[in-house]
Order: structure tokens, then sequence, then C-alpha cells
């Protein structure tokens, strides 16, 4: 009759106990050196990148706020008329306060301000290059998937093919694309719209290898050609969640636009450039304000619509 300890543990179970906690002594060990050779590489890569920085980040740190201290409207209501080009009192002639000179006339008096039009491009920029970068993504996720293409060699292109396209930083490519279209929104919608294609046809083709294959095991077995499989059999299923990912994506896209707008690709990244450059407060926070007013409202509208197609049921507790 085996004999318990103290414990309430035979000599077979203590030899057991003892031997799981020399295993999380040793888990723990590990993870305590872990976690100190990561925070020495950080701070090999802080000096490092210290070092690198031509300001000395650590010495001129004191002053991270001397820059918002200094760089201020003459009174807050300019930020309001450069937002809406309205005249200021305080002209002179300069381009600092030429508001009204950016208007872009509709119809008679009737204008839309100089940075509400230069949103509304980079938007449209945006929208038209997740609209381009979907549909392609859509069509050749299926070839990268190894749940419905048996092809090696096929699956390989593609996603290779998805690897190199966003590969490259969009402003990179942007900065390659206009010297060759020229200045202007039409580099910015190739650059946006290939790396979209890269980024949303990886996550397309995850998420086709993670789909339910029984309605495809169903429609080989009556006969259903590859075309009908993706059409009837995965198509209902993963398209939720290939409208959610495109919603995302045309957030970070908004974002991307702005970004390249500072290489010429049009837009209010170029104005924003311009106007912190000449170091013009007011159109800068101007400008500042309606981009955080644009991500905020893209993003609620995202959320609405993908409550609207994926079911409410789904955001809900418990649901």
């Amino acid at each position: 009759m085996a004999t318990l300890d103290q414990g309430g543990l035979t000599d077979a179970g203590r030899v057991v106990h003892d031997h799981y906690r020399a295993l999380v002594r040793t888990r723990r060990v590990y993870t305590i050196l872990s976690l100190a050779a990561l925070l020495a590489v950080l701070l090999g890569a802080l000096w490092f990148a210290n070092a690198a920085n031509s300001g000395k980040f650590f010495e001129r740190l004191p002053y991270f706020f001397d820059f918002f201290i200094h760089f201020q409207p003459d009174d807050a209501m300019e930020i309001v008329r450069a937002l809406f080009d309205l005249p200021s009192p305080h002209a002179d002639g300069s381009f600092k306060y030429d508001y009204e000179v950016g208007r872009v006339y509709l119809i008679g008096d009737l204008y839309l301000p100089e940075y509400f039009y230069q949103m509304l491009v980079t938007i449209n920029i945006a929208v038209v290059s997740t609209l381009m970068g979907f549909v392609l993504a859509f069509g050749l996720c299926f070839f990268a998937a190894s749940n419905i293409t048996g092809s090696r060699l096929v699956r390989f292109a593609a996603r290779r093919g998805f690897e190199v396209l966003r590969a490259f930083p969009e402003i990179v490519v942007a900065g390659m694309l206009v010297a060759i279209l020229s200045i202007g929104p039409i580099a910015a919608i190739a650059a946006v719209a290939l790396h979209t294609v890269g980024a949303l046809g990886k996550l397309f083709f995850e998420v086709v290898e993670n789909a339910d294959m029984k309605p495809d095991e169903g429609l080989r077995a009556v006969g259903g050609s590859w075309l009908e499989r993706v059409r009837y059999g995965l198509v209902p299923q993963v398209m939720p969640n290939f409208i959610s990912y495109a919603l995302l994506r045309t957030e970070i896209n908004v974002r991307a636009s702005t970004i390249i707008g500072a290489v010429g690709s049009g837009g209010i990244g170029e104005v924003f450039r311009l106007s912190i450059g000449r170091d013009h407060a007011a159109k800068t926070y101007a400008i500042i304000i309606l981009l955080f007013v644009t991500v905020v409202s893209i993003d609620w509208l995202s959320g609405y619509l993908r409550k609207r197609l994926v079911g409410q049921s789904a955001f809900q507790f418990g649901g």
C-alpha cells in the first residue's frame, strides 16, 4: 500500500510534482533570460538610433513641446478661417493668410473650401485604389489557397506575387511612379492599389484556407467545376470577411494617400507639407483637425457597414 506524505501525495505523485516544479522553474528562468535579452536589444537599438540621430534625441527630449508652444496661429479663429477659406483680419498680402485664394468655386459664389476639396481628392484616391486592389486580390486569392488549388506552381506564383506587391511601402512606389506618370493623383492611385493587392491577397487566401470544405466536397461529388466550387462553395462563406478586410484597408489607404501626397501625388498631404514647411500654423492645424474628423468618420462608417453586412448579433455579448 502506497504511503502518503504531508501534502497528501504518494511517492510517485511527489516525483511527478517535483518534476513539474522543476520544469516551471526552468521555464521562468528562460522567460527572464529572454526578457533580459529583448531589453538589451531594445536598449542597444535605442542607443544606436540616438547616436545616428543628427539632433541627439535624448538631449533634445526636454524641448519636445517647444515646437507646439511657438507654432501657434495669431488667434484661435484663424484656424476656422483657414479651414473654411474665410478672409483674415491679419491679411498682409503674404501666402500665410491667402485663405480665399484656394476656394474651389462650384456654381456662382458657392464654393468648396480648398482643404475640403483636397480631402475629397485624398478620399477618392483611397476608395478607387481600394476597389481596384479588392477586385484583383479577390480574383487571385483562390489560386494561392492550398485547399482549392492543387498546383504548387500556381500557388507559389500567386503567393510570391502578393509578397512582391506588398514588399515596398506605398510612398516608395509612388515616388517612382511620379517620375514616370508625372505629378498627380494617378501615381498615388497606382501605388496604393498595388500595395492593396498584396496586402488583401494574403488576408483573403488565408480566409479561404480556413473555410469549411464540406460544401466544396458536395459540389465536387456532383461534378461541379473548379469555378462552380469557388462560386457556390467558398464565396458565400468568405465574402463577409473579405468585405470587413476591405473596409479596414480603406481606412489604412486614406492615411497612406495622405502620406504619399508629400511626394507630389496630390491631395491633403501635399498642402499639409507646404503649410508646415512654410510655418503657417493656422493652415497646419486646420488640416490636422480635418484629417482627424475624416479618419474618425470613416472608422465609424466602416463599423456601421460591417454591422449591416455581418449582422448585429455578431457584435452582441454572448451572441
